[in-house]
Parts: C-alpha cells; sequence; structure tokens
C-alpha cells in the first residue's frame, strides 16, 4: 500500500482549512484516511503558531514506514526541518511572453545596441589609419613581385610550345 502525507480540506466555502493526514494514494483528497498528523490554516498571518501545527513524532514515524509527502507538505516539513524541501521544476512555454510580445524585445535590445554598434565603427576608422601606413610600407614586396612576373609570361610562352610538340607527335602517329 502506498502512503502519502497530504492535505485534506475541510473549512467552508472561501475559508479553507486543511489537514495533514496519512492516507493510501489510491483514496481521494478528502476521503478515508489513517491518520491526522497536523493541521494547516492559510486564513491566519504566517508568523501566527497556529497556521502550521505538527505532530513532530508521527510523521518521522510513517515517513520511516515508507510514506512520501506530497510537493506541498514537503516544502511544510522542510521549512520545519524535517525533510529537504522539494526541487521545483520550471514552468512550460505558458509563463513566457507571447510573440509580439518577444518581437518588441528584440527591438528594444536591437535599439540598445545601436548607440554601443556605432562606437567601434569610429574606433575602426581609427585603427585603418595605421593599416594605410603598413601597406605603404609593404609597397617594395608588391614591385618585387611585379618584377617576378616576366619570368611567369616567359613560362605561359613555353607551353604553347610544348603543345605544339606534342600536336606533331600524334599527327606523326596518325600518318605511321
Amino acid at each position: 500500500m502506498a502512503l502519502k502525507i497530504r492535505l485534506s480540506r475541510g473549512g467552508a466555502k472561501k475559508r479553507p482549512f486543511y489537514h495533514l493526514v496519512i492516507a493510501d494514494s489510491r483514496s481521494p483528497r478528502d476521503g478515508r484516511f489513517i491518520e491526522q498528523v497536523g493541521t494547516y490554516n492559510p486564513m491566519v498571518a504566517k508568523d501566527h503558531p497556529e497556521r502550521l501545527v505538527l505532530k513532530d513524532e508521527r510523521i518521522k514515524y510513517w515517513m520511516g514506514v515508507g510514506a512520501l509527502p506530497t510537493d506541498r507538505v514537503a516544502r511544510f516539513l522542510a521549512d520545519a526541518g524535517m525533510g529537504k524541501k522539494p526541487v521545483i521544476n520550471e514552468q512550460t512555454k505558458q509563463h513566457l511572453p507571447k510573440a509580439k510580445a518577444q518581437e518588441r524585445l528584440k527591438e528594444a535590445e536591437e535599439a540598445a545596441n545601436a548607440p554601443a554598434a556605432e562606437a567601434p565603427v569610429e574606433e575602426a576608422a581609427a585603427e585603418e589609419a595605421p593599416v594605410e601606413e603598413a601597406a605603404a610600407e609593404e609597397a617594395p614586396v608588391e614591385e618585387a613581385a611585379a618584377e617576378e612576373a616576366p619570368v611567369e609570361e616567359a613560362a605561359a610562352e613555353e607551353v604553347p610550345v610544348e603543345e605544339a610538340a606534342a600536336d606533331e607527335a600524334e599527327k606523326d602517329k596518325a600518318a605511321g
């Protein structure tokens, strides 16, 4: 039998009052239970001593037997120092802004980033001046490359001579 430590609702309409009970997990929320181990009254102030009343010894006994608290009861027990606080999982996408709101946020971010983007452009313009000076220093290297160009042209002239020799060899084979 799977035991749960959970809340059982009582009280009038719009005036809730809860009992902390040990119950079979298959029984209904306000139905049959094994033992009552505390009360919770959300209508009183948070610092009021009667807001949460627990029978510590009985809760420890039932947890030792294997009863598992629900998330809300586990939070109560953690606040009382009787267990670990449960991890709250991320919500679904319903808590996120809708599409139009996300577009507005993106536009606002782009507008905020635009002035920041202009400053690096000015810095880049200031950095280009030394680059031009460096390019002037590299000019002799370009001139040396230009001197090598005639050698490349001579190599280009040799290629047609080789092609002509290949053509003559093919003619000889065809004739022979």
